[in-house]
């Protein structure tokens, strides 16, 4: 018997932003538990990125010339071409406000969706709050694992203002979703997202085996 989900309503992606109920219950309704974490061990790439200092100089002059209030100037102008960058140096493929319907209670558009062993997702935090854009995120890294065929035991995603981002997980077989409390501002911390982001996509080791011990 679910505890806050209505069984008779359908719920799309975007209105998990707007429940009232806390992050726990919205995700044991969905057969989930959540665990936050201030640790940082997540996938980490060292490989020489000569090109960095040039992508983090271009982030400032964005956010020196956009005016950054709506989504779609957060996402056009901060979000996508970070990834775009990260993406192009790993030929990888972006979709791009991709659809996935699974049952009534998880369904909508991912708002990027990375295919990678890991198939790491991310999306924009609407009104900047990563909080609640959390348990949207958490809930979409739910469905895609019921969406997709991939061998992989585990999914990563990623929820950004543009200035900051926050990363996350979703072990499969556990049905367990990971937080990192830790927020991550572009472009102090560009290095930061930019190899964490190649590490997942590379499917590179968690810097701690013990992350879901």
């Amino acid at each position: 018997m679910a505890k806050v989900l209505d069984q008779n309503k359908s719920y799309t992606f975007s209105k998990y932003f707007d429940l009232p109920f806390s992050p726990e219950d919205i995700l044991a309704d969905l057969g989930c538990t959540l665990e936050r974490t201030d640790r940082e061990d997540l996938p980490y790439t060292r490989c020489e990125l000569d090109w960095l200092p040039e992508l983090a100089q271009s982030m400032r002059r964005r956010l020196k010339r956009v005016n950054t209030t709506t989504e779609q100037a957060r996402r056009e102008a901060l979000i996508f071409p970070l990834i775009d960058r990260i993406c192009d140096r790993l030929d990888c493929s972006i979709n791009i406000e991709y659809t996935v319907n699974v049952s009534n209670w998880l369904k909508g558009s991912l708002d990027y969706y990375i295919p990678s062993p890991s198939n790491l997702l991310i999306i924009e935090a609407k009104q900047s709050d990563l909080t609640k854009g959390f348990t949207q995120l958490a809930v979409e890294l739910i469905a895609l694992d019921r969406w997709v065929e991939s061998e992989s035991p585990i999914l990563y995603g990623a929820v950004s203002s543009g200035e900051i981002w926050r990363f996350g997980l979703y072990d499969r077989a556990a049905h367990h979703v990971v937080e990192y409390l830790p927020l991550h501002r572009v472009p102090q911390d560009v290095e930061f997202v930019t190899r964490t982001i190649m590490g997942i996509l590379q499917g590179e080791a968690m810097a701690d085996d013990a992350i879901l011990s």
